[in-house]
């Protein structure tokens, strides 16, 4: 099968071509940068641009739509619609015109907002930021795409935070400031927060491959959750540290600085690792319900707490040690 990616220079899509590859498929990345790990498997271009994205699925039986504007601190927000609402308007185009039947798109489980109890796929569309709004008006787009002849076939995928091994978002930040002994604990860390490892999640991505026409929508968690004072304690264990940490503040004083934050971001024009919205949701319960998975036959390969070990060793075990020897040369 001829399988098209945007997006796949990045994290998810890296680990997605590696899987599709095992198994034989030929494989094209259509993005902005070109793939660090398989250069000569991309095209660089632009969601917005909809004739190239149309002439790059020339020949493509599926596609894996993962491009999309998705930082925290996106400016101007009109970005998020002409990526993530525009680009979906143009992939509808392409894929229309080159007869492709079959799309598997990533979405986010921030269609259901912060704090909405455990919402499943069912559950009321309450996006809080731009970002999840502009991902739920792709959505739309897409399942009308579906309607529209009784021969598409439209996956639906809601992940969660996604981490693992070469990953450099949210969850490696936390771990890394855990490293450092800088961290400062948010709030009282008894939220609970629903993760997924990316060795899972592009497993369960490539079972979709299999689908017959039709509409299907999935959240994609590991379970069982973690709330953020279990995180920090196995993170300690692995690395044989005391579990312990140094500073703690209430989560109204949190919120302050990260509106004060804001307002400096405002006034130099920078960015800054903190902000009122990363304090939200660092202190928010995002729990969601997964089950439906189970209905899918996926079994996935690593617990949740066998996919924090492997990225714990690979990212800071085997770094302090390699750090170790190279001090130790000089």
């Amino acid at each position: 099968m001829h399988i098209l990616i945007t997006g796949g220079s990045g994290f998810i899509g890296t680990n997605l071509v590696s899987a599709l590859l095992e198994l034989g498929h030929k494989v094209t990345i259509y993005d902005k940068l070109k793939s660090e790990t398989y250069p000569d498997l991309c095209i660089i271009g632009d969601i917005r641009d909809k004739e190239q994205l149309t002439n790059s699925m020339r020949g493509v039986d599926a596609v894996y739509h993962l491009a999309a504007e998705h930082r925290d601190d996106v400016h101007p927000a009109s970005l998020y619609y002409d990526v993530n609402v525009g680009g979906a308007e143009n992939m509808v185009y392409a894929l229309k015109k080159n007869n492709v039947s079959r799309l598997i798109f990533t979405s986010t489980v921030a269609v259901y907002g912060l704090n909405s109890e455990t919402p499943n796929e069912d559950s009321p569309i309450k996006p809080f930021n731009d970002y999840g709004n502009s991902k739920y008006e792709a959505e739309t787009i897409f399942n009308k795409w579906a309607d529209s002849e009784n021969t598409n076939c439209l996956i639906i995928v809601r992940p969660t935070v996604i981490f693992g091994e070469k990953n450099r978002g949210n969850v490696y930040n936390l771990l890394n400031q855990l490293s450092s002994d800088k961290f400062i604990m948010v709030g009282k860390g008894t939220n609970r927060k629903s993760m997924a490892y990316i060795l899972n999640l592009t497993s369960f991505l490539v079972t979709l491959l299999k689908y017959e026409p039709g509409q299907f929508v999935y959240n994609y968690a590991d379970k069982p959750d973690l709330c953020m004072n279990e995180l920090i304690k196995n993170f300690h264990n692995a690395l044989g540290k005391n579990h312990r940490i140094n500073f703690k503040i209430p989560y109204a004083l949190g919120l302050m600085g990260g509106y004060g934050y804001d307002l400096l971001a405002k006034v130099t024009g920078k960015t800054y690792p903190i902000s009122s919205i990363r304090i939200k949701k660092f202190c928010a319960e995002t729990v969601i319900n997964a089950d439906k998975l189970k209905y899918t036959g996926f079994i996935p390969s690593y617990t949740l707490a066998e996919g924090l070990i492997r990225m714990i060793k690979s990212e800071f075990v085997t770094a302090q040690v390699h750090g170790s020897s190279v001090h130790g040369s000089r």
